[in-house]
């Protein structure tokens, strides 16, 4: 099902998401090691005032894991270890707006994170992630990262309130979960 011109997608089914094209590529990465995750106190841009992982927007001629890597360094100036791609957002807001995510794990991080103009950072015990803090949709999908899986999500947001959501989840072997 396609939306009408002019009308705003208020479900993942009103959206044609093979000829979707997101405004923006982007990265999230969570460094998970020692029983924590290390989360990050947005400072400005998409999400500020909430806690999410490291990441951003993707350069002309960069990929995926490179993207990772440089948001990681620019917001927390350590540089992450152990990269897996373990899934990826497509985001709609009923504003227009979108936003194709690809997400990371990594185990480690090469020296202390430390905070920058873009953020605070903030190593959570995987039992206390703060998701009040944090954009709706992560306690849908991130316990599904924190359990080893790799996942497709779908989400319509209306600023900040989810209105719509499907997520896929997979195995490690890419096959999906009954």
């Amino acid at each position: 099902m396609t939306m009408p011109p002019g009308q705003v997608p208020r479900s993942v089914d009103a959206i044609d998401w093979e000829t979707w094209a997101p405004t923006d590529r982007a990265t999230l990465l969570f460094v998970i090691r020692d029983g924590e995750i290390l989360l990050i106190h947005k400072k400005r841009g998409l999400g500020a005032g909430k806690i999410n992982g490291p990441g951003g927007r993707i350069d002309p001629g960069e990929s995926p894991p490179e993207c990772a890597i440089r948001e990681v360094r620019e917001e927390l100036e350590v540089t992450p270890t152990g990269l897996r791609e373990c899934g990826e957002h497509r985001f709609q807001f009923v504003d227009g707006y979108s936003i194709h995510v690809h997400v990371f794990t990594a185990t480690g991080c090469d020296g202390v994170p430390r905070e920058t103009d873009e953020a605070v950072p903030l190593w959570a015990p995987l039992d206390r992630v703060p998701y009040d803090e944090m954009w709706e949709d992560d306690r849908i999908w991130l316990p599904v990262l924190l359990g080893g899986k790799s996942f497709t999500g779908w989400w319509i947001f209306d600023g900040e309130t989810m209105v719509d959501h499907h997520l896929e989840v997979t195995t490690d072997a890419g096959l999906p979960q009954g």
